[in-house]
Protein backbone atom coordinates (compact mmCIF):
# COMPACT_ATOMS: atom_id res chain seq x y z
CA UNK A 1 0.00 0.00 0.00
CA UNK A 2 1.05 3.62 -0.30
CA UNK A 3 3.13 4.59 2.73
CA UNK A 4 2.17 8.25 2.90
CA UNK A 5 5.27 9.35 4.79
CA UNK A 6 7.40 7.61 2.17
CA UNK A 7 5.33 9.04 -0.69
CA UNK A 8 5.77 12.56 0.66
CA UNK A 9 9.54 12.03 0.63
CA UNK A 10 9.82 10.39 -2.79
CA UNK A 11 7.18 11.98 -5.01
CA UNK A 12 8.05 14.82 -7.35
CA UNK A 13 5.70 17.30 -8.98
CA UNK A 14 6.96 16.67 -12.52
CA UNK A 15 6.50 13.54 -14.57
CA UNK A 16 4.09 11.63 -16.74
CA UNK A 17 0.31 11.65 -16.89
CA UNK A 18 -1.78 8.86 -15.37
CA UNK A 19 -5.29 7.67 -16.22
CA UNK A 20 -7.06 5.30 -13.83
CA UNK A 21 -10.09 3.80 -15.58
CA UNK A 22 -12.32 1.92 -13.16
CA UNK A 23 -15.12 -0.29 -14.43
CA UNK A 24 -17.11 -0.74 -11.25
CA UNK A 25 -17.62 -4.40 -10.33
CA UNK A 26 -15.52 -5.53 -13.32
CA UNK A 27 -14.61 -9.00 -12.06
CA UNK A 28 -17.01 -11.84 -12.73
CA UNK A 29 -17.59 -15.58 -12.75
CA UNK A 30 -18.75 -18.10 -15.35
CA UNK A 31 -22.44 -18.91 -15.17
CA UNK A 32 -21.56 -22.58 -15.78
CA UNK A 33 -18.40 -24.49 -14.82
CA UNK A 34 -17.15 -24.61 -18.41
CA UNK A 35 -18.26 -21.08 -19.30
CA UNK A 36 -16.60 -17.67 -19.58
CA UNK A 37 -16.77 -14.66 -17.29
CA UNK A 38 -18.46 -11.46 -18.45
CA UNK A 39 -15.08 -9.90 -19.27
CA UNK A 40 -13.88 -13.01 -21.09
CA UNK A 41 -17.11 -13.24 -23.07
CA UNK A 42 -17.08 -9.57 -24.10
CA UNK A 43 -15.46 -8.60 -27.39
CA UNK A 44 -12.63 -6.29 -26.33
CA UNK A 45 -10.02 -5.91 -29.08
CA UNK A 46 -8.62 -2.68 -27.65
CA UNK A 47 -8.20 -3.99 -24.12
CA UNK A 48 -6.75 -7.22 -25.48
CA UNK A 49 -4.15 -5.25 -27.44
CA UNK A 50 -3.22 -3.21 -24.38
CA UNK A 51 -2.98 -6.42 -22.32
CA UNK A 52 -0.66 -7.95 -24.93
CA UNK A 53 1.51 -4.83 -25.00
CA UNK A 54 1.40 -4.16 -21.25
CA UNK A 55 1.31 -6.01 -17.94
CA UNK A 56 -1.62 -7.63 -16.18
CA UNK A 57 -2.53 -9.15 -12.86
CA UNK A 58 -5.26 -9.48 -10.26
CA UNK A 59 -5.84 -6.96 -7.48
CA UNK A 60 -7.21 -7.80 -4.04
CA UNK A 61 -9.44 -4.89 -2.93
CA UNK A 62 -9.26 -5.27 0.86
CA UNK A 63 -8.03 -8.73 1.90
CA UNK A 64 -8.40 -12.28 0.64
CA UNK A 65 -11.91 -13.57 1.08
CA UNK A 66 -13.39 -10.15 1.90
CA UNK A 67 -16.17 -8.74 -0.29
CA UNK A 68 -15.77 -4.94 -0.14
CA UNK A 69 -18.18 -2.06 -0.41
CA UNK A 70 -17.52 0.51 -3.10
CA UNK A 71 -16.10 3.07 -0.68
CA UNK A 72 -13.25 0.98 0.77
CA UNK A 73 -12.62 -0.60 -2.62
CA UNK A 74 -12.02 2.81 -4.22
CA UNK A 75 -9.92 4.01 -1.31
CA UNK A 76 -7.70 0.99 -1.90
CA UNK A 77 -7.29 1.91 -5.56
CA UNK A 78 -6.32 5.43 -4.47
CA UNK A 79 -3.57 4.03 -2.21
CA UNK A 80 -5.37 4.27 1.16
CA UNK A 81 -5.40 1.12 3.26
CA UNK A 82 -9.15 0.46 3.57
CA UNK A 83 -8.62 -1.35 6.87
CA UNK A 84 -7.06 1.81 8.32
CA UNK A 85 -9.27 4.42 6.65
CA UNK A 86 -12.74 3.02 7.34
CA UNK A 87 -15.19 5.52 5.86
CA UNK A 88 -18.95 5.23 5.97
CA UNK A 89 -20.80 5.44 2.70
CA UNK A 90 -22.93 8.32 3.93
CA UNK A 91 -20.06 10.81 3.79
CA UNK A 92 -19.11 9.64 0.31
CA UNK A 93 -22.65 10.01 -0.99
CA UNK A 94 -23.32 13.34 0.71
CA UNK A 95 -20.10 15.03 -0.37
CA UNK A 96 -20.51 13.57 -3.84
CA UNK A 97 -23.78 15.43 -4.38
CA UNK A 98 -22.48 18.68 -2.92
CA UNK A 99 -23.73 18.58 0.67
CA UNK A 100 -21.41 20.06 3.27
CA UNK A 101 -20.41 17.80 6.17
CA UNK A 102 -19.19 19.93 9.07
CA UNK A 103 -17.54 19.01 12.34
CA UNK A 104 -19.97 17.02 14.43
CA UNK A 105 -22.35 16.35 11.53
CA UNK A 106 -23.40 12.84 10.59
CA UNK A 107 -23.96 11.94 6.95
CA UNK A 108 -26.02 8.99 5.76
CA UNK A 109 -27.03 7.54 2.43
CA UNK A 110 -30.64 6.62 1.76
CA UNK A 111 -32.23 4.15 -0.63
CA UNK A 112 -35.87 4.34 -1.62
CA UNK A 113 -37.41 0.88 -1.50
CA UNK A 114 -40.75 -0.85 -2.02
CA UNK A 115 -42.68 -2.45 0.86
CA UNK A 116 -45.88 -4.45 0.75
CA UNK A 117 -48.97 -4.14 2.93
CA UNK A 118 -47.28 -6.12 5.71
CA UNK A 119 -44.29 -3.79 5.70
CA UNK A 120 -41.95 -6.31 4.11
CA UNK A 121 -39.47 -5.20 1.47
CA UNK A 122 -40.28 -6.43 -2.02
CA UNK A 123 -37.62 -4.38 -3.86
CA UNK A 124 -34.60 -2.87 -2.09
CA UNK A 125 -34.08 -0.34 -4.91
CA UNK A 126 -37.69 0.61 -5.70
CA UNK A 127 -37.41 -0.69 -9.26
CA UNK A 128 -34.39 1.59 -9.83
CA UNK A 129 -36.69 4.57 -10.26
CA UNK A 130 -35.19 7.40 -12.35
CA UNK A 131 -33.58 10.36 -10.62
CA UNK A 132 -36.56 12.57 -11.42
CA UNK A 133 -38.84 10.26 -9.42
CA UNK A 134 -36.32 10.11 -6.60
CA UNK A 135 -36.34 13.91 -6.46
CA UNK A 136 -40.12 13.92 -6.03
CA UNK A 137 -39.85 11.59 -3.04
CA UNK A 138 -37.11 13.73 -1.50
CA UNK A 139 -39.46 16.74 -1.66
CA UNK A 140 -41.89 14.77 0.51
CA UNK A 141 -39.21 14.31 3.17
CA UNK A 142 -37.70 17.79 3.34
CA UNK A 143 -39.76 19.27 6.17
CA UNK A 144 -40.02 16.37 8.63
CA UNK A 145 -39.72 17.80 12.14
CA UNK A 146 -37.81 15.99 14.88
CA UNK A 147 -37.03 17.92 18.06
CA UNK A 148 -33.25 18.25 18.49
CA UNK A 149 -32.43 17.38 14.89
CA UNK A 150 -32.08 19.37 11.69
CA UNK A 151 -30.91 18.01 8.38
CA UNK A 152 -30.12 18.69 4.75
CA UNK A 153 -31.39 16.16 2.23
CA UNK A 154 -30.75 15.88 -1.50
CA UNK A 155 -31.49 13.35 -4.23
CA UNK A 156 -28.61 11.33 -5.65
CA UNK A 157 -28.83 9.11 -8.70
CA UNK A 158 -31.91 7.00 -9.36
CA UNK A 159 -33.29 5.62 -6.08
CA UNK A 160 -30.54 7.09 -3.88
CA UNK A 161 -30.46 10.17 -1.67
CA UNK A 162 -28.21 11.54 1.05
CA UNK A 163 -28.76 13.43 4.30
CA UNK A 164 -26.50 15.38 6.61
CA UNK A 165 -27.76 15.46 10.20
CA UNK A 166 -27.05 18.46 12.43
CA UNK A 167 -27.48 18.58 16.19
CA UNK A 168 -25.75 18.38 19.53
CA UNK A 169 -23.60 15.34 20.37
CA UNK A 170 -24.59 13.28 17.33
CA UNK A 171 -22.96 9.89 16.88
CA UNK A 172 -22.33 7.89 13.70
CA UNK A 173 -22.25 4.59 15.58
CA UNK A 174 -25.59 3.55 14.08
CA UNK A 175 -26.34 0.30 12.26
CA UNK A 176 -27.84 0.34 8.76
CA UNK A 177 -31.61 0.03 8.49
CA UNK A 178 -31.34 -1.95 5.22
CA UNK A 179 -31.59 -5.70 5.99
CA UNK A 180 -29.92 -6.46 2.63
CA UNK A 181 -32.71 -8.87 1.67
CA UNK A 182 -36.33 -8.89 0.57
CA UNK A 183 -39.29 -10.49 2.31
CA UNK A 184 -38.47 -8.87 5.65
CA UNK A 185 -39.23 -5.45 7.16
CA UNK A 186 -36.83 -2.53 7.19
CA UNK A 187 -34.73 -2.41 10.34
CA UNK A 188 -34.81 0.25 13.04
CA UNK A 189 -31.74 2.40 13.61
CA UNK A 190 -29.81 0.62 16.35
CA UNK A 191 -27.09 2.31 18.40
CA UNK A 192 -23.74 0.57 18.62
CA UNK A 193 -22.88 2.28 21.90
CA UNK A 194 -24.50 4.16 24.76
CA UNK A 195 -23.27 7.45 23.29
CA UNK A 196 -25.23 6.75 20.10
CA UNK A 197 -28.58 5.90 21.67
CA UNK A 198 -29.93 9.45 21.49
CA UNK A 199 -28.98 9.75 17.83
CA UNK A 200 -30.60 6.40 17.03
CA UNK A 201 -33.81 7.53 18.73
CA UNK A 202 -33.87 10.75 16.67
CA UNK A 203 -33.28 8.80 13.44
CA UNK A 204 -36.10 6.37 14.28
CA UNK A 205 -38.48 9.29 14.80
CA UNK A 206 -37.47 10.58 11.38
CA UNK A 207 -37.97 7.17 9.76
CA UNK A 208 -41.42 6.80 11.31
CA UNK A 209 -42.52 10.08 9.75
CA UNK A 210 -40.83 9.25 6.45
CA UNK A 211 -42.89 6.06 6.26
CA UNK A 212 -46.09 8.07 6.58
CA UNK A 213 -44.96 10.64 3.99
CA UNK A 214 -44.04 7.96 1.42
CA UNK A 215 -47.15 5.80 1.94
CA UNK A 216 -49.02 5.40 -1.33
CA UNK A 217 -46.09 6.58 -3.45
CA UNK A 218 -45.23 3.19 -4.92
CA UNK A 219 -42.81 1.87 -6.00
CA UNK A 220 -40.76 4.13 -3.71
CA UNK A 221 -43.01 3.95 -0.65
CA UNK A 222 -40.34 3.59 2.03
CA UNK A 223 -36.61 4.18 2.50
CA UNK A 224 -33.63 2.66 4.24
CA UNK A 225 -30.55 4.40 5.64
CA UNK A 226 -26.98 3.15 5.27
CA UNK A 227 -23.45 4.19 6.11
CA UNK A 228 -23.79 6.65 9.00
CA UNK A 229 -20.47 8.48 9.06
CA UNK A 230 -18.51 11.62 9.86
CA UNK A 231 -15.85 13.34 7.75
CA UNK A 232 -12.57 11.38 8.27
CA UNK A 233 -10.26 14.24 7.12
CA UNK A 234 -8.12 12.07 4.85
CA UNK A 235 -4.63 13.02 3.62
CA UNK A 236 -4.98 14.72 0.24
CA UNK A 237 -3.56 13.79 -3.17
CA UNK A 238 -1.81 17.12 -3.78
CA UNK A 239 0.02 16.88 -0.47
CA UNK A 240 0.88 13.15 -0.53
CA UNK A 241 1.40 12.47 -4.25
CA UNK A 242 2.02 16.02 -5.56
CA UNK A 243 -0.59 15.41 -8.27
CA UNK A 244 -3.14 17.71 -9.85
CA UNK A 245 -5.92 15.14 -9.78
CA UNK A 246 -9.43 15.10 -11.24
CA UNK A 247 -12.44 12.80 -11.16
CA UNK A 248 -14.78 12.14 -14.09
CA UNK A 249 -17.72 10.14 -12.73
CA UNK A 250 -21.49 10.22 -12.98
CA UNK A 251 -22.62 8.72 -9.69
CA UNK A 252 -22.31 10.80 -6.50
CA UNK A 253 -20.65 8.23 -4.27
CA UNK A 254 -17.58 8.03 -6.50
CA UNK A 255 -17.40 11.80 -6.71
CA UNK A 256 -17.57 11.78 -2.93
CA UNK A 257 -14.62 9.46 -2.36
CA UNK A 258 -12.61 11.38 -4.96
CA UNK A 259 -13.42 14.71 -3.29
CA UNK A 260 -12.40 13.31 0.11
CA UNK A 261 -8.89 12.60 -1.19
CA UNK A 262 -8.64 16.04 -2.80
CA UNK A 263 -9.48 15.47 -6.45
CA UNK A 264 -11.26 18.14 -8.45
CA UNK A 265 -14.74 16.97 -9.42
CA UNK A 266 -15.47 17.59 -13.07
CA UNK A 267 -19.06 18.46 -13.91
CA UNK A 268 -20.99 15.64 -15.56
CA UNK A 269 -24.65 14.79 -16.12
CA UNK A 270 -26.54 11.72 -14.98
CA UNK A 271 -27.29 10.70 -18.56
CA UNK A 272 -23.66 10.75 -19.73
CA UNK A 273 -22.64 7.83 -21.92
CA UNK A 274 -19.27 6.14 -21.59
CA UNK A 275 -18.13 8.02 -24.67
CA UNK A 276 -19.29 11.29 -23.06
CA UNK A 277 -17.15 10.54 -20.01
CA UNK A 278 -14.09 9.78 -22.13
CA UNK A 279 -14.68 12.96 -24.12
CA UNK A 280 -14.71 14.87 -20.83
CA UNK A 281 -11.35 13.32 -19.92
CA UNK A 282 -9.98 14.57 -23.24
CA UNK A 283 -11.44 18.02 -22.62
CA UNK A 284 -9.57 18.47 -19.33
CA UNK A 285 -6.45 16.57 -20.37
CA UNK A 286 -4.05 19.52 -20.33
CA UNK A 287 -5.07 20.66 -16.85
CA UNK A 288 -4.29 17.55 -14.79
CA UNK A 289 -1.57 15.00 -14.01
CA UNK A 290 -3.94 12.25 -12.84
CA UNK A 291 -7.49 11.54 -13.98
CA UNK A 292 -9.76 8.97 -12.37
CA UNK A 293 -12.58 7.95 -14.72
CA UNK A 294 -15.40 5.80 -13.36
CA UNK A 295 -17.88 3.59 -15.26
CA UNK A 296 -20.83 2.45 -13.13
CA UNK A 297 -22.99 0.09 -15.13
CA UNK A 298 -20.73 -2.96 -15.04
CA UNK A 299 -21.58 -3.12 -11.36
CA UNK A 300 -25.33 -2.49 -11.56
CA UNK A 301 -25.79 -5.03 -14.38
CA UNK A 302 -23.93 -7.57 -12.27
CA UNK A 303 -26.10 -6.81 -9.24
CA UNK A 304 -29.16 -7.36 -11.42
CA UNK A 305 -27.83 -10.76 -12.51
CA UNK A 306 -27.67 -9.68 -16.17
CA UNK A 307 -24.58 -11.43 -17.57
CA UNK A 308 -25.04 -10.36 -21.19
CA UNK A 309 -25.86 -6.77 -20.24
CA UNK A 310 -22.70 -6.54 -18.12
CA UNK A 311 -20.64 -7.92 -21.01
CA UNK A 312 -22.26 -5.32 -23.28
CA UNK A 313 -21.14 -2.49 -20.97
CA UNK A 314 -17.58 -3.82 -21.10
CA UNK A 315 -17.80 -3.88 -24.89
CA UNK A 316 -19.04 -0.27 -24.91
CA UNK A 317 -16.03 0.76 -22.82
CA UNK A 318 -13.73 -1.01 -25.26
CA UNK A 319 -15.34 0.71 -28.25
CA UNK A 320 -14.80 4.12 -26.65
CA UNK A 321 -11.30 3.32 -25.40
CA UNK A 322 -9.44 4.80 -28.43
CA UNK A 323 -10.39 8.23 -27.07
CA UNK A 324 -8.26 7.62 -23.98
CA UNK A 325 -5.48 5.81 -25.84
CA UNK A 326 -5.31 8.70 -28.29
CA UNK A 327 -4.37 11.06 -25.46
CA UNK A 328 -1.07 9.14 -25.16
CA UNK A 329 -1.08 8.80 -21.37
CA UNK A 330 2.22 7.77 -19.86
CA UNK A 331 0.32 5.32 -17.66
CA UNK A 332 -3.11 3.85 -18.35
CA UNK A 333 -4.58 1.49 -15.75
CA UNK A 334 -7.79 -0.42 -16.44
CA UNK A 335 -9.33 -2.29 -13.55
CA UNK A 336 -12.36 -2.52 -11.27
CA UNK A 337 -12.87 -1.64 -7.65
CA UNK A 338 -14.21 -5.11 -6.88
CA UNK A 339 -15.93 -8.05 -8.54
CA UNK A 340 -19.70 -8.19 -9.05
CA UNK A 341 -20.45 -11.49 -10.78
CA UNK A 342 -23.88 -11.68 -12.40
CA UNK A 343 -24.00 -15.23 -11.08
CA UNK A 344 -23.93 -13.96 -7.48
CA UNK A 345 -25.85 -10.68 -8.00
CA UNK A 346 -23.65 -8.98 -5.43
CA UNK A 347 -20.16 -7.70 -4.66
CA UNK A 348 -17.79 -10.61 -4.13
CA UNK A 349 -14.33 -11.37 -2.75
CA UNK A 350 -12.82 -12.49 -6.07
CA UNK A 351 -9.61 -10.73 -7.23
CA UNK A 352 -10.09 -8.10 -9.92
CA UNK A 353 -8.50 -8.13 -13.41
CA UNK A 354 -5.99 -5.29 -13.73
CA UNK A 355 -4.16 -3.97 -16.78
CA UNK A 356 -1.16 -1.61 -16.71
CA UNK A 357 -0.12 0.01 -19.99
CA UNK A 358 2.94 2.25 -19.73
CA UNK A 359 4.79 2.04 -23.07
CA UNK A 360 8.01 3.72 -21.92
CA UNK A 361 8.52 1.77 -18.70
CA UNK A 362 6.64 -1.52 -18.45
CA UNK A 363 7.82 -4.99 -19.35
CA UNK A 364 5.18 -6.85 -21.39
CA UNK A 365 4.22 -10.23 -20.01
CA UNK A 366 2.98 -13.17 -22.03
CA UNK A 367 -0.74 -12.47 -21.57
CA UNK A 368 -2.61 -12.23 -24.87
CA UNK A 369 -6.03 -10.99 -23.70
CA UNK A 370 -7.71 -9.14 -20.84
CA UNK A 371 -9.68 -11.55 -18.67
CA UNK A 372 -9.70 -13.17 -15.27
CA UNK A 373 -7.94 -16.39 -16.17
CA UNK A 374 -5.44 -14.67 -18.45
CA UNK A 375 -4.55 -12.19 -15.69
CA UNK A 376 -3.72 -15.06 -13.32
CA UNK A 377 -0.53 -15.49 -15.36
CA UNK A 378 0.24 -11.77 -15.69
CA UNK A 379 3.45 -10.06 -14.64
CA UNK A 380 1.79 -7.99 -11.91
CA UNK A 381 0.74 -11.14 -10.08
CA UNK A 382 -1.87 -10.94 -7.34
CA UNK A 383 -1.38 -7.81 -5.26
CA UNK A 384 -3.23 -5.54 -2.79
CA UNK A 385 -5.12 -2.84 -4.66
CA UNK A 386 -3.54 -0.24 -2.38
CA UNK A 387 -0.16 -1.00 -4.04
CA UNK A 388 -1.43 0.31 -7.36
CA UNK A 389 -0.80 4.02 -6.78
CA UNK A 390 2.93 3.65 -5.98
CA UNK A 391 3.28 1.44 -9.06
CA UNK A 392 1.50 4.03 -11.21
CA UNK A 393 3.68 6.84 -9.85
CA UNK A 394 6.83 4.83 -10.51
CA UNK A 395 5.85 4.15 -14.12
CA UNK A 396 5.05 7.85 -14.54
CA UNK A 397 8.58 8.63 -13.27
CA UNK A 398 7.19 10.58 -10.35
CA UNK A 399 9.16 8.78 -7.61
CA UNK A 400 12.81 9.43 -6.84
CA UNK A 401 15.20 6.78 -5.53
CA UNK A 402 14.88 5.69 -1.91
CA UNK A 403 18.12 5.93 0.03
CA UNK A 404 21.70 6.55 -1.03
Amino acid sequence: MANFDLMRRLTVSEGGKIVLLVMDGLGGLPMTPDGLTELEAARTPNMDRLAKEGSTGLSIPVARGIAPGSGPAHLGLFGYDPLVYDIGRGVLEAIGIGLEVGDGDVAVRGNFCTIDGDGNITDRRAGRIPTEEGAKRVELLKDIHVEGLTYDIRVGEDYRFAMVLHGADLSDDIADTDPQQTGVPTLPAVAGSLAAERTAALVNQWLQQARQRLKGHEPANMCTLRGFAKDPNLPKYAEVYKLRAACVAVYPMYKGVARLVGMDIIETHHDYSIQDEFNKVAEIWNDYDFIFCHVKYTDSRGEDGKFDAKAAVIEAVDQALPTLIGLNPDVLIITGDHSTPAKLRSHSWHPVPTLLWAPATHMPDRVEAFGERACIGGGLGQFPAADLMPVALAHAKRLVKYGA
